[in-house]
């Protein structure tokens, strides 16, 4: 049996899917080709129950899709599973060959249209990786544990711990919390912990930072590592604080103990996944979760994530620590 998945991005959602994938691979041993877009491609390529990526190439996609389609119908397909649920991830879905493409209960921009079967009723009041899992029910797949499967690479000359990663930035100023904050907690751990600080390269700034306030406890590691690298580091972590962003699900699915802090976006539907990891958010607003890149107020202060103190994050950070 071979099986085509198609969940292009984003990363968080990428292993939002995973469970599902992995546990079909375990019940029906098929072979597992999934379409991503290129610059996801290595990473997926490490996902256990996954035997061939396929690259979608979002930025050149015109000069390239000739070259794609003859890739992702280099094979035929038992069945196309989309989950993504875009009118883009579905045209990918139509393409491939196959008699049987289902897509995702979640499905929107029309591309219902593009499937032979959907899986599952839509019910937006739960866990992204819940959603997914809707898959195998309606295939007849027991749910089993939920698991993230995947080829981590070992970082180089690991320090002794504890050791805790810090990922201050996401996309969405509405998600951050403020580079104030986050140096006040690098301060106060320092002396307790060797900390290691990832981002993105419009991260540097915010990065450097915080690395300084910890002195020479602290590695900058912002835009120094591949995707795959970066799970590497953060499996090693002994505690991962962290916003709400894509780098946060990664630390979860290695297994890392995340402390994640919220703002805009609901945990409900995208905190980490699991029991171990621990969220910080204001409860004591009614304008929280407002979905929204911009803050709604009219002061524009953020206050969901600028009233979440330092010593709040401190004190939660050292429980789960001397949990490790």
């Amino acid at each position: 049996m071979r099986i085509l998945i198609v969940k292009l991005s984003s990363l968080g959602d990428l292993f939002h899917a995973l469970p599902a994938v992995a546990r079909i691979k375990d019940v029906w041993g098929a072979e597992i080709h999934w379409v991503t877009h290129a610059g996801y491609a290595d990473l997926v390529a490490r996902f256990e129950p996954v035997d061939r990526v396929i690259a979608f190439p979002r930025r050149r996609f015109f000069s390239q899709a000739r070259s794609f389609v003859q890739e992702l119908r280099r094979d035929d397909y038992d069945a196309v599973f989309d989950m993504q649920g875009l009118l883009k991830s579905a045209w990918v879905a139509r393409l491939a060959r196959t008699k049987r493409r289902v897509g995702p209960s979640f499905h929107r921009e029309g591309s219902r249209w593009f499937y032979d079967e959907v899986a599952g009723p839509r019910n937006k009041q739960r866990h992204a990786v819940v959603e997914n899992l809707d898959l195998l029910a309606h295939l007849g797949i027991p749910q089993g544990d939920v698991a993230f499967p995947v080829r981590w690479p070992v970082p180089p000359g690991l320090p002794a711990g504890p050791r805790v990663g810090v990922i201050p930035c996401s996309r969405w100023a509405t998600k951050n919390w403020p580079p104030g904050h986050f140096v006040e907690v690098a301060r106060a751990l320092a002396g307790e912990a060797r900390l290691f600080v990832f981002g993105a390269p419009e991260d540097r700034g915010v990065c450097r930072q915080i690395a300084a306030a910890a002195g020479d406890r602290a590695t900058d590691l912002c835009a120094q590592t591949t995707l795959p690298e970066l799970g590497g580091w953060l499996q090693a972590m002994d505690l991962v604080i962290t916003v709400d962003s894509g780098p946060m699900h990664v630390a979860a699915a290695a297994g890392a103990p995340v402390l994640a802090i919220f703002g805009a976006t609901d945990p409900r539907r995208t905190g980490p996944y699991g029991a171990r990891h621990r969220v910080l958010a204001r409860d004591d607003l009614p304008c929280r979760p407002c979905l929204s890149r911009t803050c709604r107020l009219p002061e524009r202060d953020t206050r969901c994530l600028a009233g979440l103190s330092p010593e709040a994050v401190l004190a939660e950070a050292r429980a789960l620590l001397r949990k490790t």
